[in-house]
């Protein structure tokens, strides 16, 4: 049962269907309110509100683009010393967790802190007008990649199983109980956690406002975005992922997902075939690996 307080108030600056709002809500109230949240520049940073008002019922500490983990580890140091029951949880769109906030997020997970750290990632920055990031996929416009982006996006849940954490996830937009299971599932351990969100975006995926949920959905059932988490290093896929995996839920044609965002509107035959072979590549990487397909 999903908690019936809400620690996101209406009346926020969010776009209509922002996917941030929609899951910073599910992972509030997981955490049932007892949390301080870290938020490095980003969309969230304008949609709480102007001091001294705001959008968020927990304490926010805003701060750089570069230092969110680093903020955070000093934030938990000192709720530590006073004694205080809390988590500390990384609010952090990809550009503050892929690109300029990698080096603090590197050094968090490599001394264990005892944090969590959420990516939502709607593959791009978005708040500053739609550059690329280093989340970005192969294809996709944005206004530096306006003829689509020749490289493929890195894989931070990746390199961050390489500082192996006790607890990694993925999750989607399309999936929020999901999310909420993650997020209960991390509360169980301590040292640095991490747990990655889908987050597709409206404007800057060019798709109508009220299709939030169902890109988020597409995105998993076609294989793009990959539902799983590592508990001390060991995978194990979740959800539709498992299914696709078990062959009891077959994945969705690539060109539905693709189709449904005008990011993806000018990409050629060519493009569509590099897509599909990155996609299964990395489903392959993953089975291949020590997985344990359980729920």
């Amino acid at each position: 049962m999903i908690e019936i307080e809400e620690y996101i108030l209406p009346g926020n600056a969010a776009c209509q269907g922002c996917p941030s709002t929609m899951c910073l809500r599910i992972v509030l109230k997981a955490l049932k309110g007892k949390a301080v949240l870290v938020v490095p520049a980003s969309c969230t940073s304008v949609y709480m509100g102007a001091y001294p008002n705001t959008a968020i019922k927990v304490p926010v500490f805003n701060c750089a683009f570069a230092s969110a983990a680093a903020t955070a580890t000093g934030i938990k140091a000192a709720l530590d010393f006073y004694n205080e029951d809390c988590e500390v949880v990384v609010w952090a769109g990809d550009g503050g967790t892929y690109d300029i906030g990698l080096q603090a997020l590197s050094g968090a997970a490599e001394r264990g802190e005892n944090m969590i750290y959420i990516c939502y990632n709607n593959e791009m920055y978005s708040n500053t007008g739609i550059q690329r990031s280093g989340a970005t996929p192969y294809g996709a416009w944005t206004n530096t990649t306006v003829s689509g982006k020749r490289e493929h996006r890195k894989d931070i849940s990746e390199i961050l199983l390489s500082h192996n954490i006790p607890y990694l996830a993925t999750a989607s937009a399309g999936y929020l109980r999901d999310l909420y299971k993650k997020v209960k599932r991390a509360l169980k351990f301590e040292g640095f956690r991490y747990i990655e969100i889908l987050a597709p975006c409206p404007p800057g995926w060019k798709f109508p406002m009220n299709k939030t949920v169902e890109i988020g959905k597409l995105a998993v059932e076609s294989g793009m975005w990959i539902l799983y988490e590592a508990i001390n290093g060991r995978i194990r896929l979740t959800g539709i992922s498992k299914l696709i995996a078990e062959g009891k839920k077959k994945m969705r044609d690539l060109r539905d997902y693709l189709k449904a965002q005008g990011r993806f509107a000018n990409i050629s035959e060519e493009d569509l075939a590099e897509i599909e072979r990155y996609r299964n590549k990395r489903w392959k990487k993953l089975l291949d690996s020590n997985s344990k397909l359980v729920d």
